[in-house]
């Protein structure tokens, strides 16, 4: 039996639409942070001032009552009322979708791992990790409107890669919201709790494990390093492959669960993830129980990239 199934047309289909929707919705969302918040007049000594207040409360004139400041507040009411109407109906759209895939059976990526990327999208800190290892092939099976068996995709973890690259934009993010990453993770899954022995896991009550891990210190980088200034929260720790996977061509796909659910995953791009699982089979350090399911991945990809993805021969 062959280890890649190709998905049916209609589920094809769907999923395109679906990842249409999806993608304008984050789009719109992301277009309407720069309108949260308020603008309105204030009278001050006599004359009327034009206010900006961040959705934290803090406000900042922008200048007395004329035609210029007149002519701000009206584009700024008019962006922020169609950005409204367009987000409301998008995303009734994209809850339509879900159905649809759940329906027609388009997506079997676990729960969790949606609602953990969709948790760390909400508080603005995608673009800090890259989700690497055996999850990473939900991304390339999605993008290629296909399946892989199961017993390459059998696993209870999810390795987040940080960018330690961007680190004082995490930090700054971080305290900003005044919470641990831990607690960015609870909002995904409220018994998601740090490992006592094991400081880089984070375990929820059904035993699924996220790990957080970093590059090999370079230059600047601080090590430890605590993902925030909470005492109980996890600690990323060194991987030897960290920088050459952050430094690789990124690998960003729509993904959906068996719900419908859909979350974008980034990654690694494929021929990276080839050319570590091969090497990994090949390691004499590396676990033997394991070796064989590196193989496996390492064939898989390869025949998706020779079968599906042209861009990335070479």
């Amino acid at each position: 039996m062959s280890q890649i199934i190709e998905l049916q047309s209609i589920q094809t289909r769907q999923y395109i639409d679906a990842e249409t929707v999806f993608l304008e919705m984050l789009r719109v969302r992301d277009e309407q942070k720069e309108t949260r918040g308020s603008m309105f007049w204030r009278n001050i000594a006599g004359a009327s001032y034009l206010i900006r207040e961040s959705s934290g409360g803090g406000q900042k004139s922008l200048g007395p009552k004329n035609a210029k400041t007149e002519l701000i507040f009206e584009k700024f009411q008019t962006k922020k009322e169609a950005l409204t109407q367009r987000l409301k109906s998008l995303s009734a759209a994209v809850q339509s979708q879900q159905r649809m895939n759940k329906a027609l059976r388009v997506g079997r990526v676990p729960a969790i791992v949606i609602k953990t990327l969709n948790a760390l999208r909400d508080a603005g800190l995608h673009d800090h990790f890259l989700t690497i290892g055996t999850h990473a092939l939900y991304a390339y099976e999605s993008a290629c409107g296909v399946r892989f068996m199961p017993d390459a995709l059998a696993t209870q973890d999810i390795d987040l890669l940080f960018d330690s690259r961007k680190r004082l934009s995490f930090v700054s993010k971080m305290k900003k919201m005044d919470t641990s990453f831990i607690g960015a993770l609870q909002k995904a899954d409220p018994t998601f709790r740090v490992m006592r022995d094991q400081k880089q896991t984070a375990i929820n009550a059904t035993g699924f494990e996220i790990d957080v891990i970093r590059r090999m210190t370079i230059d600047a980088d601080p090590h430890p390093f605590k993902m925030s200034d909470f005492e109980d929260d996890l600690w990323a720790v060194q991987i030897s492959d960290g920088n050459k996977m952050l430094g690789s061509r990124r690998f960003s796909q729509v993904i959906v669960s068996e719900t419908g659910h859909m979350a974008v995953m980034n990654t690694i791009s494929p021929t990276l993830f080839v050319a570590l699982k091969k090497r990994l089979a090949q390691s004499t350090c590396r676990d033997p129980k394991k070796r064989p399911k590196d193989n496996l991945q390492a064939t898989l990809v390869q025949a998706l990239i020779d079968g599906y993805m042209p861009q990335y021969h070479g």
